[in-house]
């Protein structure tokens, strides 16, 4: 029999330090998408099942908590993620004409964690919809990195992608759904021998290209590399061409950032619909950013618009973000003395954390720096450096 505190596999309390870390790094995410104009909105962890995943794809749903609604008998799920929630209010709630900036931050749940991660990301999203030109990308990539580096994570590095890629590979090829997830996960995984394998019987054309695929990722010769080696499509020309233009923007704005292209990336295939990225810093090996177009997103709900964005999870970002320095805080007797009082609560109106030292407990530590205490001087209480 197991304990009763013992918490599901994946699933992790957040303690004081981390969990003041991660609320310093949300509102400073909120903080810097607010200054681009992004609205926050906060869609509801629960949905009606066929909403959370009509035009989501068998990945989503396999990664989505499925329960029962005890009022009306329906299925409902536990959201995975919160951008199908935001095109759905994009599309019924606020039906815009123009251009509509949406960002979020919440808890979402999967069934399996991606690797050794939790199951309950603090999921942060910023989405564009009603745009469809390359402007919206480069917004939403530069927020991205806007964000990353107000965190003090160094080293920052944005690979670019995008899907339209294979989509030109493959085009007019008959193939099926089952084959085709195979095809883009062994192209992710540049598994080399699994794409050959997959590729029995496709043309010739098609499986040197795919073949080119796994090995264009790198610096700037990539785009080059890839308008060499790969089919002469207009699907292909246009994405190599939007990569290009983005490339040339970011290097411009943001010449502190690395970046670099992974042509073979295909995480979230059957999603996106055009260019996508990813950005990596510090040491962590996973990416800490993911985003890119998915035009489609907002179609099943009736209103199919252009739409761009990016999501991270807070907890991974606070795992590799530098650690502040423990907040400032004054210590203070407890007392009944009314001045004493009187002091704590002006303290408190003007901004100061003031821990009062509880009769018994006057060497407990915890989270704060006190590097000033309260005492009394003359009948007057006062600030002294510690």
């Amino acid at each position: 029999m197991s304990s009763a505190w013992l918490l599901p596999e994946h699933i992790a309390d957040v303690l004081p330090a981390q969990a003041r870390r991660i609320e310093e790094l949300r509102r400073s995410l909120l903080d810097r998408s607010r200054g681009y104009g992004f609205e926050l909105i906060m869609p509801p962890l629960l949905e009606h099942l066929d909403s959370l995943l009509t035009g989501t794809g068998h990945e989503l749903d396999l990664r989505t908590f499925k329960l029962v609604d005890q009022l009306s008998g329906r299925t409902l799920g536990l959201r995975a993620d919160t951008t199908p929630q935001a095109a759905r209010i994009d599309a019924h709630l606020l039906n815009r004409q123009g251009v509509t900036r949406l960002c979020y931050c919440g808890p979402v749940l999967h069934t399996r964690p991606s690797g050794l991660g939790s199951r309950e990301p603090l999921q942060f999203g910023a989405e564009i919809f009603g745009h469809a030109g390359l402007e919206a990308d480069l917004e939403v990539q530069e927020l991205a990195l806007d964000a990353l580096q107000a965190t003090g994570i160094d080293g920052l590095l944005i690979d670019l992608a995008d899907a339209r890629l294979v989509r030109g590979v493959l085009a007019g090829l008959p193939i099926e759904a089952t084959q085709l997830q195979d095809v883009v996960a062994a192209l992710s995984k540049k598994d080399a021998a699994v794409v050959e394998s997959l590729s029995q019987g496709f043309p010739v054309e098609t499986r040197r290209a795919l073949r080119e695929l796994l090995a264009l990722y790198g610096g700037d010769e990539v785009l080059g590399a890839a308008r060499r080696l790969l089919p002469q499509r207009a699907l292909i020309g246009a994405a190599l061409d939007d990569l290009q233009w983005l490339a040339t923007h970011l290097r411009r704005d943001h010449p502190q950032v690395r970046l670099g292209f992974d042509l073979s990336d295909m995480s979230g295939y059957a999603y996106y619909s055009g260019t996508r990225f990813a950005v990596y810093g510090g040491a962590s090996s996973d990416a800490l950013v993911r985003g890119g177009r998915y035009d489609e997103v907002g179609a099943v709900f009736g209103r199919r618009r252009p739409a761009v964005g990016f999501s991270l999870d807070l907890k991974l970002l606070a795992e590799h973000a530098p650690n502040p320095p423990r907040a400032s805080a004054v210590r203070a007797p407890w007392g009944e003395d009314l001045k004493l009082r009187a002091a704590v609560r002006r303290l408190r109106e003007l901004g100061e954390t003031v821990v009062c030292v509880l009769p018994g407990h006057e060497n407990e530590g915890q989270e704060f720096d006190c590097d000033r205490e309260l005492i009394s001087i003359d009948d007057q209480w006062m600030l002294r450096s510690l």
